[in-house]
Order: structure tokens, then sequence, then C-alpha cells
């Protein structure tokens, strides 16, 4: 066994290049800590991961932008702007949802807009949803505003915020909350789907979410200009910016320790690096079950982790065409046939249903470069249960995929079976397999109430002295906003640093 490092004073090591860890090494590198950031696959972003095939340019995972502040504060700790080296440019409208008897609702980016939209739609609901939305501000006020990134890491801390959760009625589901205020069942659909882009049943998932309609409404929805890699590639940027290095194809197996404190990771070559700080954004199940032993976990023992609600899995087919269909928007939702059942099965029942809801992402629409020239580039999201399901995705998968083909050749995309040249799927099993997600769930705790704040893992370990949390898995939660936020409470509780960064010019 090797060790490097050896002189680690102000050093930290952080596990993962998602936009948490990335995040996080920015902040301890801005903040004078020599930062290592080890990544298991060959490239960053984690779930942000850039597939390059055939020509085409893959989005991964994430394709939504909706608090871009978050990311230039990143830029600003480096001295640089944004805006100078990332193109991000508003898609209208944030998405557009098609309903399984063919009628459409679009989600707009302004409220006057979506005022519109529902009187449309749904006039009776007008004057409901003018006050679902002055809600949802307020809900947005609290959750976002002053809480997201406050660290959770005591019960004070949440005695204190529980009256104005009670008066803000994150007691309710999102779906509940909608339904308060509106009665067209396709209007709550619409208001109440974002929950899934977090993980998250919108008929269990706290009300705080419902902050998320605000959220969407006031910076609206952004996609950079060469794909999310375009931000994933910026960031690694300002690591090395700050005088950090992010090394690839490089699996931690173990945090080791000394007694309770953590002290670096061990590598699966059999390399200990180590730190004075440890950060992980691997699945926080994960970084607890797999990277620290049992018995040096009083709070999140092997028992308590089986115990908590998983979010769902995802089924993701990216695919190219021959051809351009433009009258497809950027961010398409097809929504099935059923909604609550639907979801029951995904989340309660734990089947594969023989329908679905889809989301549809057409990046081409926004940035025509991330496909050869005449062809469009898609994704096609299907949520499905994560691995405790009874699914052999192996045998399941290319049966999977033909159907929602014809799924989308029947509505949105005519000829798409003859038109297809490139084709990659992900299943679960690579949520597990390729992203070391427990279970395979895309998006680790669901946001339930009793899963939210003080109750996920805390953003400073409570068991392990020096490590630290970000990412989906801790507070606040899933989405890039949360994954953001996360590394922005880890960079509040971190030890004083004394010594200023060098910071490298662009």
């Amino acid at each position: 066994m090797t060790s490097s490092n050896n002189n680690h004073a102000g050093t930290a090591v952080v596990i993962g290049s998602g936009f948490g860890g990335l995040a996080a090494a920015i902040r301890l590198g801005a903040r004078g800590y020599k930062v290592t950031v080890l990544e298991s696959r060959d490239g960053p972003g984690g779930r942000a991961y850039t597939y390059r095939k055939d020509g085409f340019t893959f989005d991964a995972g994430p394709t939504v932008v909706t608090a871009p502040h978050l990311f230039s504060e990143l830029w600003e700790l480096v001295g640089r702007k944004m805006e100078d080296e990332i193109d991000l440019r508003r898609v209208t409208p944030c998405y557009h949802i098609r309903f399984d008897d063919g009628s459409t609702v679009d989600f707009l980016d302004n409220e006057p807009d979506m005022e519109q939209e529902v009187a449309r739609v749904a006039p009776d609901d007008l004057e409901g949803f003018k006050r679902y939305m002055r809600m949802s501000e307020q809900i947005f006020k609290v959750g976002f505003e002053a809480l997201s990134d406050v660290p959770f890491d005591s019960w004070t801390s949440m005695a204190k915020i529980a009256p104005q959760m009670v008066r803000l009625e994150s007691y309710r589901t999102v779906y509940g909350l909608v339904s308060k205020f509106v009665k067209s069942e396709k209007l709550r659909q619409v208001l109440s789907f974002h929950t899934l882009l977090v993980g998250g049943n919108p008929f269990t998932t706290t009300a705080i979410y419902a902050l998320i309609s605000h959220v969407e409404t006031k910076w609206g929805v952004s996609y950079p200009i060469g794909g999310m890699s375009a931000l994933v590639d910026g960031m690694v940027g300002l690591v090395e910016a700050v005088g950090g290095s992010v090394r690839y194809n490089t699996e931690v197996v173990e945090i080791t320790l000394d007694g309770q404190r953590a002290t670096g990771v061990k590598l699966r070559s059999g390399e200990v690096i180590a730190a004075d700080v440890v950060v992980s954004n691997a699945d926080a199940a994960w970084t607890y079950k797999k990277l620290i032993p049992e018995h040096a976990r009083r709070r999140w023992t092997n028992r308590k982790i089986d115990r908590i609600k998983y979010s769902m899995s995802l089924f993701v087919w990216y695919f190219g065409t021959s051809r351009t269909y433009p009258e497809v928007d950027h961010h398409t939702i097809l929504m099935g046939p059923r909604y609550k059942a639907l979801l029951d099965d995904i989340f309660e029942r734990k089947v594969l249903a023989e329908d679905f809801s889809l989301y549809l992402h057409r990046p081409t629409a926004t940035d025509p470069n991330m496909a050869p020239p005449g062809h469009d580039a898609f994704y096609v999201l299907s949520p499905v249960p994560h691995l405790d399901a009874d699914i052999d995705w192996s045998q399941q998968a290319e049966i999977y995929r033909k159907k929602i083909e014809r799924k989308l050749e029947q509505t949105v995309l005519p000829g798409l079976s003859d038109a297809i040249v490139s084709s990659h799927v992900l299943t679960p099993q690579g949520f597990l397999d390729d992203l070391l997600s427990l279970r395979g769930a895309a998006f680790g705790p669901q946001p339930v109430l009793t899963q939210s704040a003080y109750f996920r893992p805390h953003n400073k370990s409570e068991d392990i002295e020096g490590l630290f949390i970000v990412g989906a898995g801790t507070h606040p939660g899933a989405g890039l906003p949360g994954v953001l936020s996360s590394a922005k409470v880890m960079e509040g509780l971190l030890p004083q640093q004394r010594s200023a960064p060098t910071i490298k010019a662009a």
C-alpha cells in the first residue's frame, strides 16, 4: 500500500465529481484548501455525465437549470463571471405537457402568461391558481431563500422552523396542496409533476416542494449551449483555478479513520490519500454503508439505511435521429392515462406498469450542435421502480425501450422507428453499477416530510468527524438548486482556514 499527500495540512479530498462535488471543491479551494476530486468514471459530472456517440452529444442526467445565480456564485468565488464563459439560454415554454387524450398545456416562465394559459384550459381555476402561486411564493421565501443554505444539524434547528412549516402547510403533500386551490385534474397534474424531477411522488412529497412552481416562474428554465457538460467542464476549470485537481478512473473503496475521525480515503488500487477534510458527493447511503465500517457508525447503521424510503429509479433512452422534428419543444411531458395509480405502481407496489408517463428532452431545439447537421438528439425518461422491484432489466430493457419508441412514434415523433441512427439506454441497474446509488434509486431518499431537513443525512456527518456530505442525498435535497446549496451548507460548517488560495488566471 502506498501513501500520497504526506504533507497534508489544509488538504481536502472530494469523492465524486457531480455538481455537488465540484461545487464543494470550488468552495474548498476558495477557502485555501488543497483539493483533490476523485471520480470513478472516465469523465466528470456524476449523474450529469455526458455520452458522446455517433456524432451526438447526450446529457446523461440533469437538463434543467432553474436557479442560475447558484452557478454564478461559484464563478464569482474565483473572480470570474459565468456569463463570460457559459452561454445560458432561457427555454420557453418551460415544459410542453401533452395528455393522453391529445390535449396540451404549456408551463410558462412568467405568471401573466401562465395565467392566460390557465384561463384557456381551466378558466374556473384561474383565481385558485393565483392563490396557489402566492402560496408557492411564500413557501419559496422560507424553504428556499431562508433555509436552503442553513444546516439542520440539531433538533433545535428543526424546532425553530416548525411553526413556519405548519403555517405553510408542509404537512400536506404537493398534490394535496395544489388540490386545495384548483379543481381541474389536468391542472393539478401540471402543478404537481415537478416533484418527480427531484425523486418524489407528488402524493407523498412534502408541500415544501410546491416552491418549485415559483422558482420556475421567477427564474424560468435555462439550458447551457454545449449541453450540461459546458457547466460541468466550466466547474472543473474553476477547481483547477483554485489549485485543485480532478482524477478520473479512480474509485474510492474506503474512508480511512482514526477512531471516529476521517483521515483520508483508500482507493481500489490500494493507494491511500490523506486529508484533513473528506467530502462525499457519492450517494449518501452508499457512503455510509459501503465506505465506512458499521462499527464506526452510531446513527447511520445498516438497519437505519435499509429503512430509508428511497426515490424511484429511471429508465432513460438516449437516441439520435436522421431527421429533425422542429415542431417538438425542448422539454415535453407526455402524461399517461393514469396518474396516481401509475405512481402507486412505481413507488408503492414496485411493479413495471404497462403504461407510463414520459419526459422527452430535445436539446437540439435550443442547441443544434448537439447533433450532426439535419439530425436531432433526444433523451426520453420514464420513472420506474428502484431495484427492490422484481424486474430483470437485462431481459426487460429492450422490450421496454421498444414500447416507449412505439408510444413516441404514435404521438409526437412520427416515423421514429425508421429515423433512429444512435441509441443508448440507462436502467436502474446502471444507477447501481455505474453511479453507485444504493438500490439503483435515482435521487437518494424520497423527499417526504420525515426524510427532509434534519431527518436527512446531515451535511456534516453525525458519525464521523471531518466527513461532510453533499449532493442529492443530504440537505436540502435533489435537483440542481438543492445539490449546489448542499455545497454552500458544507462550506459554512468547515473548520476555519487561515491560508488564502492562489487563483490561477483563466
